[in-house]
């Protein structure tokens, strides 16, 4: 099959808020996180989303969190070649340097560059002002990361396209329409298909909705020939009623991609789809 008709699939594991009494099946330890990593790439996804949880099972960007998590990964499963995509938001509480410290010190290929600031209702201001955008450009770029727009609204694709300008960023871009935060844009197909529009030229993109808009989404994206993200971070219910697994949210993908007529892509595969620097040259890169 042909790399065009190749879908990336990445799976988002634990997230930042959900406690395990919504869900008792949320990791949460760097042992639970790692371990579920290696079952879903098992289940077939091309990259794994990566948050810290803190002792208290709260949203943490400990740099030694994810360190350990992601050597526990190489070590417990050699043979998982899974992209590496960590968030870069992963605490209110943090600062700036610390939401960036773990980038030069684990070298993941994917980090997130959520790409403004709103109120994510009710809980607060997320925060993504310029400063810590041009910073997370710079970074980024010197390190050899590639970034993943997060695009909660419609101006954010603007932003991208200011750093662009300024030599922070630089094409092709691979955005995440992230549908269904309160503060941000409705998880409609009507939004995604605005949002779709306003991409660069040769962009990749990705989309999913929160919660029961998932599916809708997730079908929707296919059609319009998007790439595809799942996992409890997003969704907490296989259906209604049923609690979901980070496992049976991929297989289900992976059963609805294939369904559509195209095939997940392998590690390698979404490598290439994304433009993602070869592994060798980004550690050159860094030192």
């Amino acid at each position: 099959m042909d790399i065009s008709d190749k879908v990336v699939l990445t799976a988002a594991l634990t997230g930042a808020v959900t406690p395990k009494a919504v869900n008792e099946n949320i990791p949460m330890t760097p042992e639970e996180i790692s371990e579920d990593a290696y079952r879903v790439w098992q289940a077939g996804a091309s990259v794994v989303h990566f948050h810290m949880r803190d002792d208290e099972g709260l949203g943490t960007m400990d740099k030694e969190r994810f360190k350990r998590t992601l050597d526990l990964l190489a070590t417990n499963h050699p043979d998982c070649d899974v992209v590496v995509n960590c968030t870069t938001a992963g605490d209110n509480r943090a600062g700036y340097a610390e939401r960036l410290a773990h980038l030069p010190y684990v070298l993941p290929e994917i980090a997130t560059f959520d790409a403004g600031s709103f109120n994510w209702t009710p809980d607060g201001i997320f925060d993504n002002g310029p400063a810590f955008l041009d910073e997370l450009g710079r970074l980024t770029k010197s390190l050899g990361i590639k970034p993943e727009y997060e695009i909660f609204d419609t101006g954010m694709i603007g932003n991208v396209a200011y750093y662009a300008k300024q030599g922070r960023l630089e094409a092709p871009f691979h955005f995440q329409f992230v549908l269904g935060v309160l503060g941000a844009m409705s998880a409609t197909v009507e939004n995604l298909v605005y949002l779709k529009g306003l991409l660069p030229a040769d962009s990749t993109w990705s989309a999913f909705g929160i919660g029961r808009d998932h599916l809708k989404i997730m079908y929707a994206t296919l059609a319009l020939g998007g790439h595809v993200r799942v996992g409890l971070e997003d969704n907490v219910y296989y259906s209604r009623g049923v609690k979901a697994t980070n496992v049976s949210l991929t297989e289900r993908a992976v059963r609805v991609i294939r369904e559509f007529g195209k095939e997940v892509a392998t590690p390698d595969e979404a490598r290439q789809i994304l433009s993602l620097p070869r592994p060798a040259l980004r550690d050159q890169q860094a030192r």
